[in-house]
């Protein structure tokens, strides 16, 4: 059998993709804009078997997909002079400043200022404020994760930040290594201490089972809260995944 085997099912008006993998644990996901609907199962998992798992979680695709549809999304920015743009969960208005020198962004109390050379195009604009994301996510992120390496006991090998379609934060425990989504610039900056919390805890536990939730429950007592917020803010240009939590 193929590692990554894709099949399609369709239950009532409900269509769904099952992809096989060399998983332990059920994946059900719905993605936006449209509730988009996939299933990944363990490899030796029968048609019929998944078939039953997505019957049985139909009222929660269903909620979901209302949910993402109802979703205030951020409509997509063009980098022109008066566009609102948020850092840190705050409203900045953008001010596009053309000059030669090298391209950058600056922030003070009032303005967000993009500097570029004449004639750059939209993309270039984007890639010069991605990149400033990623380095003030940065600067942010690494005070807090040494801050969480020492309440925890654990060692961060290695920080990745980058656009991430379906997560905001991911952990390989067998490397040591975080992702962290850099759009978490743009909301509240308490909630990414929660992102990186739980994303080192996955350090001592890599799943969602009972062990991580005692660790997140004692050292983030908050992070239901945490979470519903995040999820709750207006979705940017690259959509998410809703997880389906694990069973336990």
């Amino acid at each position: 059998m193929d590692a990554a085997r894709q099949e399609q099912l369709t239950i009532g008006g409900l269509e769904l993709t099952v992809t096989r993998k060399a998983v332990r644990n059920v994946h059900l996901s719905v993605h936006p804009p449209h509730g988009r609907v996939t299933l990944v199962v363990p490899l030796d998992t029968r048609l019929d078997v998944a078939r039953a798992y997505a019957i049985s979680r139909l009222r929660w695709i269903e909620q979901q997909q209302t949910t993402l549809l109802a979703q205030a999304r951020e409509t997509p920015r063009t980098f022109v002079t008066r566009e609102s743009h948020f850092v840190w969960g705050r409203r900045y208005l953008l001010r596009v400043k053309e000059a030669e020198g090298k391209p950058g962004v600056t922030l003070d109390h009032k303005e967000l200022t993009l500097t570029v050379r004449h004639g750059t195009a939209p993309e270039q604009r984007a890639q010069v404020m991605h990149t400033w994301h990623k380095s003030l996510l940065r600067a942010t992120a690494e005070p807090l994760i040494a801050k969480w390496e020492e309440r925890l006991g654990v060692r961060v090998r290695k920080l990745f930040l980058q656009r991430m379609k379906t997560r905001w934060g991911s952990c390989n425990p067998q490397s040591s290594h975080i992702r962290l989504n850099t759009e978490l610039v743009k909301k509240p900056a308490e909630l990414l201490e929660y992102v990186v919390a739980h994303e080192l805890i996955h350090l001592i536990d890599p799943t969602h089972g009972q062990q991580f939730l005692t660790l997140l429950d004692e050292h983030v007592p908050t992070w239901r809260e945490a979470r519903a917020e995040l999820n709750a803010l207006p979705l940017g240009d690259n959509a998410w995944t809703v997880p389906q939590p694990k069973r336990r």
